[in-house]
């Protein structure tokens, strides 16, 4: 297979040498070629340049693009797509004035997705979850982190994770795996977390490790759920595994969980809702990235994640939906753009920046996905015709995606 694209209006995110992260200052800017072709040959881009330099080239399929806008598809690094039916009655509650505390504190929020989950065969619960995969597919995502976390005993996490292998083996997205060990404590352990962790620790964590699908462990360290001590723990226990961390932290509160990821070398460092000056340090001395989930603190009604803060410490910054049925059930990113400029305060082109190279980066394939690179993969998004790409988060409520390509396939 072999695709052209010519007349590009605007080629977005192009570097001729590969890059796998952009920081503070960098992120204001996003590399642009004007009137554009690109030339894609299997699932790799192979050459691109103005349309003044073009030679005919013969491909198998050619698009002509004029007036639209090509950019590489959305690289959604924090999701909980696999999940069973839907918490509906919840988002009521939260109407009438439950907190996301009130409504776990009665038996809903992650332990009601986990009864829903354990009772839900492998067969549906793989039908769901792919379903939600195409239509974020469709709405420009090309690469998508999904966790474990809505099992909370061994076998519906273990369920989990096969469910994940199977989307990864079906779809054409990039999908990267992540284990949740510690997502929420059950309820036949609320009087004994300790006993929990070390079902996590000795059991969980052992056998997810043996069936080689994810290599990345997560914990939502919080009050009431776990505490800096369990997620010290458990991370050591994933990592003696080869489990590397993306971990949520400081959501609701701050309680140590940026630096004690830092210490443990975590890829990521998600939610980030609140933040101090501790925190932002022990990121400066640090490869990993912080991400901030801009949908769920629209559903809850809770803070936005201080981006400027991040962005203007010299620090990178990347964006995702954290899809779940509880506090984003939405994949759409881009609303997540949208939301990024009106809310975090990013410009256009830092949005774009933290949503396609950097969100590739919390993912850890930057060195293959988020820009256009000779040798990366094609993955991308052929935008409605718009004059310009400050359009997309502009018009936030609008679908810009008119064509797909996703592993070199125009879908």
């Amino acid at each position: 297979m072999s695709i052209l694209i010519t007349n590009i209006k605007q080629l977005l995110q192009v570097h001729k040498h590969n890059i796998t992260i952009l920081r503070g200052e960098e992120m204001k800017k996003l590399s642009i070629l004007e009137n554009a072709y690109l030339y894609i040959e299997h699932d790799t881009i192979i050459e691109y340049g103005t349309m003044d330099e073009y030679h005919p080239i013969d491909a198998e399929t050619t698009f002509d693009a004029t007036g639209r806008i090509v950019l590489p598809s959305w690289c959604d690094s924090h999701t909980h797509i696999v999940y069973a039916g839907d918490r509906t009655g919840e988002y009521v509650d939260r109407i009438n004035g439950l907190s996301y505390a009130d409504i776990a504190s009665r038996g809903g929020g992650i332990l009601n997705s986990a009864k829903k989950l354990q009772n839900t065969s492998e067969e549906d619960l793989y039908n769901q979850s792919i379903n939600r995969l195409d239509e974020i597919i469709k709405m420009g995502t090309g690469a998508v982190e999904i966790k474990t976390g809505y099992g909370l005993t061994v076998d519906a996490e273990l369920k989990m994770l096969k469910v994940i292998k199977r989307i990864k083996q079906d779809t054409l997205a990039f999908i990267a795996p992540t284990l949740l060990a510690a997502h929420a404590i059950p309820e036949e352990y609320r009087k004994n977390k300790e006993e929990y962790i070390k079902l996590i620790t000795n059991e969980l964590i052992p056998k997810a490790g043996d069936l080689n699908i994810s290599h990345f462990i997560d914990v939502f360290c919080e009050e009431g759920y776990f505490d800096i001590e369990d997620l010290e723990t458990i991370l050591k226990a994933g990592q003696a595994h080869n489990f590397r961390p993306k971990i949520h932290v400081n959501q609701f509160n701050i309680l140590g969980g940026v630096a004690l990821g830092v210490k443990h070398n975590a890829l990521s460092v998600d939610h980030l809702e609140l933040l101090n000056d501790e925190d932002i340090e022990a990121l400066k001395e640090s490869d990993t990235m912080p991400v901030a989930l801009p949908g769920c603190s629209f559903f809850l009604g809770i803070p936005y994640t201080p981006a400027r803060k991040l962005i203007d410490a010299g620090l990178p910054l990347a964006i995702a939906t954290d899809y779940n049925p509880g506090s984003a059930p939405s994949g759409n990113m881009n609303f997540i753009v949208g939301a990024a400029c009106a809310k975090l305060k990013l410009t256009p082109e830092e949005a774009i920046n933290a949503a396609t190279i950097n969100g590739a980066y919390a993912m850890g394939i930057s060195n293959m996905y988020g820009s256009v690179t000779r040798g990366k993969k094609a993955n991308f998004i052929i935008t409605k015709p718009m004059k310009h790409y400050r359009e997309i988060p502009y018009s936030f409520t609008h679908n810009p995606v008119d064509q797909i390509i996703i592993n070199g396939q125009l879908l």
